[in-house]
């Protein structure tokens, strides 16, 4: 069994991914492109798989068999496992709890070779309703404090198949990243009385010099103070605090503004790897007036070595203003 584990100095929970165990000889210094002579995710491989848990078929088939567009099926190496108690407990100074949550795998299109960005704009709205729908069900599990879903692209980025899926992993308590982003918007709306994440989009439009694309309800921004080369936000113009209660309009912008985004990442910087992760309420909170649920898409261009691990600085050799600018001008097909 997994378990949580609590640093007693700066609060970061650790997944111990017991069953995972590997040998240091397991581990390499640079992540290769593995090469794949059998795909789990492609379609009529469905038996390799653990039961679906959300699939879209146009023709209403069989579960976990072809004719589906998009399948959502529990992770089969899991960080973390739904069964059992949290079992909350003390080991001296530690904090510990079982490892108990919800790790999902969303496979975003049946066939091997084509990305997210090559999806048609229903496809990729389909993927955000199909988070949608997962985040709904799993909210209901009373154990469950927060979902985060993430993409990993390309071997750099940390994919172990190159056949486009996401993750989803619920959690029992609230990551340190999103308590930290959560309590920075609450200090901020105390001070001035508005979200940050509002002013953010407000600022950034009026100016236009940090926009990477814009809809009617959505925005795509490369953030002032950006970590990583061509980093780049998506954020909605109206305020909401949890991606799961938006309404159908936002999910249609949001995936028009991110396949246009990762297209133009895609021919910007021929194919780069990149990481996106979706920031949102934690489960059980009402509409919080101080947080802004929004994506972020980080190219994994530079390393993460021993000044950024040591400071929590990073160092960004690529402006942000210069990043929006070089993206705006790359045309990409409707």
């Amino acid at each position: 069994m997994p378990e949580l584990r609590k640093d007693p100095i700066n609060g970061r929970w650790v997944i111990i991914a017991t069953e995972r165990g590997v040998r240091p000889k397991d581990f390499t210094v640079e992540r290769k492109p593995s090469s794949e002579t059998f795909c789990p995710f492609c379609a009529g491989s469905e038996e390799t798989t653990p039961p679906e848990v959300l699939a879209f078929r146009p023709d209403h088939g069989t579960p976990n068999s072809p004719g589906w567009t998009l399948r959502v099926v529990p992770n089969k190496f899991p960080a973390l496992k739904i069964e059992g108690d949290l079992d909350r407990r003390g080991h001296g100074l530690y904090d510990m709890m079982k490892g108990i949550g919800a790790h999902e795998v969303i496979i975003e299109t049946p066939d091997h070779d084509r990305t997210l960005a090559d999806l048609s704009l229903r496809e990729v709205e389909d993927v955000l309703w199909a988070f949608r729908g997962r985040l709904l069900d799993l909210k209901n599990d009373t154990r469950l404090r927060c979902g985060m879903i993430f993409k990993n692209h390309g071997a750099a980025a940390g994919a172990s198949l190159h056949h486009s899926h996401s993750q989803l992993i619920a959690l029992p308590v609230v990551p340190k990243t999103v308590a930290e982003e959560m309590a920075g918007a609450l200090r901020y709306h105390r001070f001035r009385d508005r979200c940050v994440y509002c002013d953010i989009v407000e600022q950034e439009v009026r100016s236009g010099e940090r926009i990477v694309f814009e809809a009617e309800h959505v925005v795509a921004v490369a953030p002032f103070a950006s970590r990583s080369p061509f980093e780049t936000w998506i954020v909605p113009r109206q305020h909401a605090s949890s991606f799961e209660d938006s309404p159908a309009a936002i999910y249609r912008d949001t995936a028009l503004v991110m396949r246009t985004v990762l297209q133009k990442l895609g021919l910007a910087l021929d194919d780069p790897p990149y990481n996106f992760m979706l920031h949102t309420a934690p489960f059980g909170e009402p509409a919080l007036a101080h947080y802004h649920w929004h994506f972020e898409i980080v190219p994994a261009l530079t390393n993460v070595a021993g000044f950024e691990w040591g400071s929590g600085f990073y160092i960004n050799p690529t402006p942000p203003e210069r990043a929006a600018e070089y993206l705006r001008a790359v045309e990409v097909g409707a």
